[in-house]
């Protein structure tokens, strides 16, 4: 089974959090880059574990410049095989979907796996995306991945119950939690990652969208502690102060 796993790198979740250029900016100074969880977490463990039960190779794809390389280093710690990094920019979510995909389509890989979002854009686009271009299906918040064949089970979550999904290979899925456990890279893991392939491929996309402005949610708001035999001063400041979230 050839697999193909997209990791993104995205900022810490502890960073400061603050942009520059009137806006238009994320500031990176001081900020610790993380491979984004749900891709490591959840998409990158899964198909290592399906290359460990059914064989085959485990590739991980980025699109971005060699500030990466460190994530992308920790994923092949985890035990993925080789790597390739596109070297462009990371504009909008159309233009990252259309260089994986590029790359891909020649690739005859059976399986890419996503995870179901980033933490730093939160759009969910990419993996869907990625399946339209190469005219593949698609699952999304995918919860449990199991393959036989050429066939797939997959389990995702909806509204009152659980939808179990079969699909053949080839097939793009977005990794929810509960699709496998983090693991936790090994000294022989970190070793070995020094010396496996990270390839860097050229590529060109053009963004469809640009960013207008970023801006900070506004500071909470004091809280305010009313007594407990204050009933009826809490039911006043629910009907009368209370915002609608």
């Amino acid at each position: 089974m050839k697999i193909l796993v997209c990791i993104s790198q995205a900022p810490d979740t502890t960073s400061r959090i603050a942009f520059t250029d009137g806006g238009k900016t994320f500031d990176s100074t001081g900020v610790q880059y993380i491979v984004n969880p749900y891709d490591e977490w959840y998409a990158l463990v899964r198909g290592i574990e399906l290359k460990e039960a059914h064989g085959g190779t485990v590739t991980t794809i980025t699109v971005g410049g060699a500030v990466c390389d460190p994530v992308i280093r920790k994923a092949l710690a985890i035990g993925a095989d080789d790597a390739v990094r596109v070297d462009a920019e990371p504009t909008d979510a159309m233009q990252t979907a259309e260089l994986i995909a590029s790359y891909a389509k020649n690739q005859a890989f059976d399986l890419i796996l996503c995870g179901k979002e980033t933490i730093d854009h939160n759009g969910s686009l990419v993996p869907a995306m990625v399946a339209e271009m190469l005219d593949w299906p698609f699952i999304a918040l995918a919860t449990h991945l199991e393959v036989e064949g050429i066939e797939a089970s997959l389990k995702r979550e909806s509204a009152g119950g659980t939808e179990h999904v079969k699909v053949n290979l080839p097939l793009v899925l977005s990794a929810s939690k509960g699709m496998a456990e983090q693991r936790i890279p090994n000294m022989r893991g970190i070793m070995s990652a020094r010396s496996k392939p990270l390839n860097v491929e050229q590529g060109e996309a053009a963004a469809m969208s640009s960013v207008r402005q970023f801006s900070l949610p506004p500071e909470k708001g004091a809280c305010k502690i009313i007594p407990a035999d204050q009933a009826e001063e809490l039911i006043r400041l629910l009907r009368e102060e209370a915002k609608a979230i």
